[in-house]
């Protein structure tokens, strides 16, 4: 939020909240629970950006 505050945007974008904006990808594991010898790996699902879907893998 403090990036979106410092630009007045808050209200546009800076959390994951239904009608914003949004900036994320999805991966296929979860980085903070995978061994570290294994997060080469993961794959990514889907980019979002500006709220758009700019990427999505085939099988997802």
């Amino acid at each position: 939020m403090g990036s979106a505050y410092a630009e007045f945007m808050e209200n546009e974008k800076g959390s994951i909240t239904k009608g914003k904006l949004a900036d994320m990808v999805v991966l296929s594991d979860n980085l903070l629970t995978v061994p570290v010898h294994t997060i080469k790996n993961i794959k990514v699902l889907m980019t979002i950006t500006g709220g758009m879907i700019v990427y999505k893998h085939l099988n997802f």
